[in-house]
């Protein structure tokens, strides 16, 4: 644990201290060798608590690493009201791509997604960590542009969001790009192109509603 950290922590209740450095390590372990082989032991011991301390927070690793997680990733900031959908969808995205760009969070991210598709439970608490909070920003964007006449009011928001996150998980798993600005303003850019209506295209008819979230 850094000195900086253990000064934050000074003057906190214990049970709090605890819960901080168990977080603190599980995320430095998580990032070096993923869920799958992040050892409780060690985890404790490095923590300087008992490993009944951690199960009595946390269930599972997967239930630890989803916290120490969302900690870290919830750090980004909430992106302004800019009244351009284009910015807007850029300070959307920059920030928290920035900040999952810095460390290898991918093997991460692979570790929980197993555990989302064998435990219907876990996959909850995870959509809503992890997806609703950031699409419901979204959605919110998309919708001002809608009110404001910059886009179709047929826009199918769900999709459109699909399509903005997708691209950055890809290459987070992946690995074979970089996440960096030029990428996520070519991610924009070509989704507000297939928004937006082409003389030669007929509209279909499907509201923003029409689809389930």
């Amino acid at each position: 644990m850094t000195e900086a950290s253990t000064t934050v922590r000074r003057g906190r209740p214990r049970n709090e201290q605890a819960r901080e450095a168990i977080l603190d390590v599980a995320m430095e372990s998580l990032l070096a060798h993923g869920v799958a082989a992040m050892n409780m032991d060690a985890v404790a011991a490095a923590a300087g608590v008992s490993k009944a301390t951690i199960y009595r927070w946390w269930p599972s690793k997967e239930t630890l690493a989803m916290d120490a997680l969302y900690r870290t990733w919830e750090s980004a900031p909430i992106a302004p009201d800019t009244g351009s959908l284009r910015d807007d969808l850029r300070n959307l995205l920059w920030p928290w791509t920035e900040l999952i760009a810095r460390r290898p969070y991918g093997r991460v991210i692979a570790g929980l997604l197993g555990q989302v598709v064998t435990d219907p439970d876990f996959a909850l608490t995870y959509r809503a960590r992890f997806l609703d909070q950031r699409r419901d920003h979204g959605r919110m964007i998309l919708q001002q542009a809608i009110a404001r006449g910059e886009i179709p009011a047929r826009t199918r928001i769900e999709t459109v969001l699909d399509m903005l996150y997708g691209p950055v998980y890809h290459r987070l798993m992946h690995g074979h790009a970089p996440l960096d600005h030029i990428f996520i303003d070519g991610v924009v850019d070509i989704v507000l192109d297939g928004i937006h209506p082409r003389p030669d295209r007929q509209p279909r008819h499907e509201t923003a509603d029409s689809e389930t979230p």
